[in-house]
């Protein structure tokens, strides 16, 4: 999910560069939504692995 949140950054970017509002508010959205996708996974792999770690000692 990062890489998808880092390809529409970027798309936002440069289609904002060149003037393309909508279209950059669109990619500017799908990557703030998978971002915050790739946040909640993250922080749930963590605390798996803490908790079997914790369980194992």
């Amino acid at each position: 999910m990062l890489k998808y949140a880092i390809i529409f950054g970027l798309i936002a970017l440069v289609t904002g560069a060149l003037g393309f509002s909508r279209v950059s508010g669109i990619a500017a959205t799908i990557a703030k939504v998978c971002f915050a996708i790739f946040l909640i996974l993250f922080v749930l792999a963590i605390l798996a692995v803490i908790g079997v770690f914790h369980m194992a000692f």
